[in-house]
């Protein structure tokens, strides 16, 4: 049985600007698994990185508080018990609109590489 309890997961500030933790990832728990699964935070008024996973679908789970999700050129209000699907090669970023932590799941298949991952600084403004 595998178990990681989120109290004692460490958390680090991600390329994209998030506080996360990587729950589940299969190379480094030497699992046989296709996803990965990471628990983020976005602190009041914070917002990511534009990004995209070139190759990977991604899935947020919206645990607590309220944002704004970016997907290409859609935005949405987004909050507790909400999921969000961003495609392959879909640019994204999510902001922070509440009082409180943002907090949400983020699951990725296949599982997360950095290899896969591309930043957009520059579009940051029209994202």
């Amino acid at each position: 049985m595998f178990i990681k309890d989120l109290a004692k997961c460490n958390y680090f500030i991600a390329a994209d600007n998030t506080h996360l933790c990587e729950l589940l990832h299969p190379t480094r728990e030497n699992l046989n698994l296709p996803y990965s699964i990471a628990h983020a935070i976005l602190k009041p008024s914070e917002r990511s990185r534009p990004h995209r996973l070139k190759t990977s679908s991604e899935v947020y789970f919206i645990l607590e508080g309220e944002g704004e999700m970016h997907v290409n050129d859609e935005q949405v209000h987004v909050g507790p018990g909400q999921m969000i699907l961003i495609p392959p090669g879909h640019w994204q970023h999510i902001s922070n609109t509440g009082a409180i932590d943002l907090k949400f799941l983020c699951i990725v298949n296949p599982m997360w590489r950095a290899d896969d991952e591309e930043m957009d600084d520059a579009g940051m403004q029209s994202r």
